[in-house]
């Protein structure tokens, strides 16, 4: 076979020769994870796993669905919003799983085993959006076929965009181009059903009104040719109303359960009217409400009693309080200090007498100590 290689050459100096030391290599005209993919498709072809008859049929109206893929792209989001839109209350059961790197074929693995073990999940859809080989790589791997062909649950390969293949789509029960496509395959439109529904019940009644009429028809065309067994056709007659009474009283017990259904779902509403619930929480705040506003107001009294108690004790040992008494403070200039002792100042210097109502600029005549004058 040809191959590339890559490497580099290294010269055998006594010998004179070359050498390739080759750090890759992979077949000529093909990639290494192509030929892979060929050998391990050709492999299992062998074996069966893509026969159509080992194909499981996907149920009409699945009641629950499964979703494997990445829980964060695109695709799990366009799924969900397609079979919402096309099914609007369809049961859900996503398990996450990566779609690409190092484990991600392992946790596809053990997400089509946990689904196999429930009993209501009815069809799965395994999706990943597109890519190139080597990220599509997990969903080429044998233990991701194997699972896919022993699953009892019909799996819908969505992997890529149209023209991407795996072995995963070779495999399973049903391949999807894409993702979206998947999501539109695996369940009806509702809308579209409850249409057909409806025109096939019209149907069936148009059909059973109309085989009332015939059966008329032929009792009376009966009646008229036959003047003796009067008392048959009568019976006959009365047969036929009592079918066309039974079939009248089923469509009027029908009417009736569906309005009784419709009254039930009206008090359904009602019961969980955002309204009802905004007037509780109305009645509940203003509860809270007053609540605060007491607890404010009990604080606020409380600071102001304990206010008025240091304003108190702080007008008690105000200096002017004492002043107001008829004390004064002395003070030095121009250094403002307070004159405790005769000896701070001298005669002639300038002092400052503050009194309760203002300050007096004086000037030191004389001092005395202990009664005796003192000059200095």
């Amino acid at each position: 076979m040809a191959v590339v290689c890559n490497g580099r050459i290294t010269l055998f100096e006594p010998r004179g020769t070359y050498q390739i030391i080759v750090e890759y290599m992979e077949p000529h005209g093909l990639g290494a994870l192509q030929l892979a993919f060929e050998q391990l498709k050709a492999k299992l072809k062998a074996e069966g796993l893509f026969d159509p008859e080992h194909k499981l049929s996907l149920p009409y109206l699945p009641q629950k669905i499964g979703v494997i893929t990445s829980p964060t792209g695109a695709v799990i989001r366009d799924i969900i919003q397609i079979i919402t839109r096309r099914f609007e209350n369809m049961h859900l059961q996503i398990i996450p799983a990566r779609v690409q790197g190092e484990g991600a074929a392992e946790e596809i693995v053990q997400a089509l085993k946990e689904f196999n073990e429930c009993t209501d999940v009815e069809v799965i859809i395994l999706a990943r959006g597109g890519g190139s080989l080597e990220d599509l790589q997990a969903f080429n791997t044998e233990m991701v076929a194997r699972a896919i062909y022993a699953s009892r649950i019909p799996v819908i390969s969505a992997i890529g965009h149209e023209t991407d293949f795996t072995i995963a789509d070779f495999t399973a029960d049903l391949r999807a181009p894409t993702p979206s496509a998947a999501a539109e395959l695996v369940v009806p439109d509702k809308y579209e059903l409850k249409r057909r529904i409806a025109d096939i019940t019209d149907s069936l009644r148009r059909s059973v009104l109309q085989r009332i009429n015939l059966h008329k028809e032929r009792v009376d065309h009966l009646a008229k040719r036959l003047l003796d067994p009067k008392k048959k056709i009568a019976d006959y007659r009365l047969r036929l109303d009592e079918a066309s009474s039974r079939i009248y009283r089923g469509f009027l017990r029908q009417l009736r359960n569906k309005r009784e259904y419709l009254a039930l779902k009206r008090e359904g509403l009602n019961r969980y009217n955002p309204q009802v619930t905004i007037d509780k929480f109305k009645v509940k705040l203003e509860y809270i409400k007053d609540n605060i506003l007491l607890l404010m107001k009990n604080y606020i009294d409380k600071k102001g009693n304990q206010l008025r108690e240091l304003i108190s004790s702080l007008n008690a040992l105000s200096p002017l309080s004492i002043l107001q008494r008829g004390y004064s403070i002395t003070r030095r200039l121009p250094d403002y200090r307070i004159v405790r002792d005769i000896n701070e100042v001298a005669l002639d210097q300038e002092v400052e007498v503050v009194v309760a109502k203002g300050t007096m600029i004086c000037r030191v005549e004389e001092k005395k100590e202990n009664g005796q004058r003192k000059n200095i």
